[in-house]
């Protein structure tokens, strides 16, 4: 099984698990709980701007230690989310207009169009990898892009990625 935790758009070979329900989600649910799948049970886990949406604190070990329990010896999470260093680094540019700030605020934030759509975590590279590492991981891997589904992993401002993607094996 493939798991796109947060998806929308069907794919061929991947089951859907969402937050909130649609017409093509297979299984509503947070991903810090994802006992409805076995032990080992997942060939791969994809996730795109989904585990900033968690607390740093409690929300987001557990949801990365759920990915581990649920992922097959040698299988594969394959994770994206807001760079906040990359972020960071355009707001402080001093050539920025206020329009401009306010998209940077709500890729760093959330769009808060609803009540999921706020973001809880900033993340960067080496603070990601220490909490995959707390919960097993210990090969990492950092990509430009997955190039899976129309989503955020790719976005970009100018020519600049703005997504953290890597890819933790089991």
């Amino acid at each position: 099984m493939k798991l796109h935790i947060g998806g929308i758009e069907q794919q061929q070979g991947w089951t859907i698990l969402n937050i909130l329900g649609g017409p093509d989600v297979d299984y509503v649910g947070s991903c810090t709980d994802l006992s409805q799948f076995p032990n080992e049970s997942i060939e791969e886990i994809y996730a795109s701007h989904v585990f900033e949406h968690l607390g740093h604190r409690d929300e987001l070990p557990q949801a990365l230690g759920e990915c581990y329990r649920a992922l097959a010896p040698d299988g594969q999470l394959k994770i994206s989310v807001p760079d906040l260093r990359v972020l960071a680094t355009f707001f402080a540019q001093d050539t920025l207009s206020v329009n401009q700030r306010y998209e940077l605020m709500l890729m760093m934030f959330g769009g808060q169009q609803d009540d999921f759509d706020f973001h809880k975590t900033g993340l960067f590279e080496e603070l990601l990898n220490k909490y995959l590492n707390h919960v097993g991981f210990e090969k990492i891997q950092k990509v430009d892009e997955f190039n899976l589904f129309d989503d955020s992993s790719s976005m970009r401002l100018g020519d600049v990625l703005i997504s953290l993607n890597l890819i933790a094996t089991k």
